[in-house]
């Protein structure tokens, strides 16, 4: 059996971020390319977020994507600064936003 690590999936579009000096971790996103994409820049340090902008057909409005790890233990102020980033990057797009939110006391 052979393996191939390779993360190129042909007719999709990776979108990542990886972590800042530390190997291993970040946050991926693979959208098919017939979609109309454009990744969105943050610079907040500590939010592990990636967020790509998919632009509407016609008449139809954008949809924000949004990728998010937080650690089990993250400190509040990062927990702030994802608020801020969220805020800046949606704007009055429509909004998807999945990942791993380590907040259990909120179920």
């Amino acid at each position: 059996m052979s393996h191939s690590w390779s993360t190129a999936l042909d007719v999709y579009k990776l979108f990542r971020r990886d972590r800042k000096g530390i190997r291993g971790g970040g946050v991926a996103l693979y959208i098919k390319q017939t979609f109309d994409t454009v990744g969105i820049e943050t610079n907040e340090d500590g939010v592990e977020c990636l967020w790509v902008r998919i632009k509407g057909k016609a008449n139809k409005a954008d949809i924000l994507l949004g990728v998010c790890y937080r650690p089990p233990n993250q400190e509040e102020k990062v927990d702030n600064l994802f608020c801020q980033q969220l805020e800046n990057v949606s704007g009055s797009s429509a909004i998807v936003l999945v990942g791993d939110f380590n907040l259990r006391d909120i179920c």
